[in-house]
């Protein structure tokens, strides 16, 4: 009996596919996806449409399905993130991590690094102020900065020392105290200046500014923008690849951190 099998065994190793017959298994097999891609889809599309607590519609911006089976990944409009099963009935909250080879890879961050990411890129540099030195940048940072932050003055105290190494500087206003703060009119006054750097270099050292605050200015759409992009506190760094780095960072270390300087 055990020889039968193994002949058996042998043929098919043996079997020649014909295109005939490969044909027929690819479209099989796209066959068997296309009705599992849908009924994700349908799941997806229901869940944004129908998540509610204690009868309120929650304010769902997306959901997207997790590399686990049956969890899906909810964003609010607020910007905060959760997981839930597929009748939404429960909810997770917390990071996704993948147990890759190479060690634990947060999931939920990598999707957070890419939201910023797409975020920034829709926000002209005309609406930035910039500082980027002489020589083309080899790599740019975004800050969310407040002229009132004792680390945001360090870190504009560093800038100069950051062009020189290549690296370019694009602030965005986050007021912590919100739009009704001295630092919200201070930001406004360096976006209405004809000058924006000086103007907010004056601003980062504590000079007053003299100039109109309610010109058109991003400032408000700004601070709404960094909240909703988990800012919560200031200066809060955006690397290139969307990871957000709290607080001040030496400048021999942030170059390190854009693969510019040696550890």
């Amino acid at each position: 009996m055990l020889n039968t099998i193994r002949e058996v065994e042998d043929r098919m190793r043996q079997r020649t596919v014909t295109p005939s017959l490969r044909t027929a298994l690819l479209t099989l097999a796209i066959a068997s996806v296309l009705p599992v891609a849908a009924h994700a889809d349908a799941i997806t599309q229901r869940l944004s449409e129908s998540l509610s607590v204690n009868g309120q519609p929650m304010p769902v911006e997306h959901v997207t399905t997790t590399p686990m089976e049956g969890i899906y990944h909810v964003r609010l409009e607020s910007g905060e993130s959760f997981y839930t099963n597929a009748d939404g009935s429960h909810f997770l909250v917390g990071d996704l991590f993948e147990n890759a080879e190479t060690g634990l890879v947060n999931l939920t961050e990598q999707s957070k690094n890419q939201e910023r990411v797409a975020a920034l890129a829709s926000i002209p540099e005309s609406e930035r102020v910039v500082y980027r030195g002489v020589d083309e940048p080899k790599a740019t940072v975004v800050v969310f900065t407040d002229p009132t932050c004792p680390y945001c003055e360090r870190l504009h105290e560093a800038v100069p020392e950051l062009n020189e190494r290549g690296i370019a500087v694009h602030y965005l206003a986050f007021p912590r105290a919100g739009m009704g703060s001295d630092a919200a009119t201070s930001m406004q006054q360096a976006w209405c200046s004809d000058n924006r750097s000086e103007a907010m270099t004056r601003a980062q050292q504590r000079q007053p500014l003299s100039g109109p605050s309610d010109c058109d200015n991003p400032v408000a759409e700004q601070y709404e923008l960094g909240m909703a992009l988990g800012v919560q506190g200031t200066p809060a760094i955006i690397l290139p690849d969307g990871q957000m780095v709290p607080g001040y960072v030496p400048p021999e270390r942030l170059a390190v951190m854009l693969g510019l300087g040696d550890i």
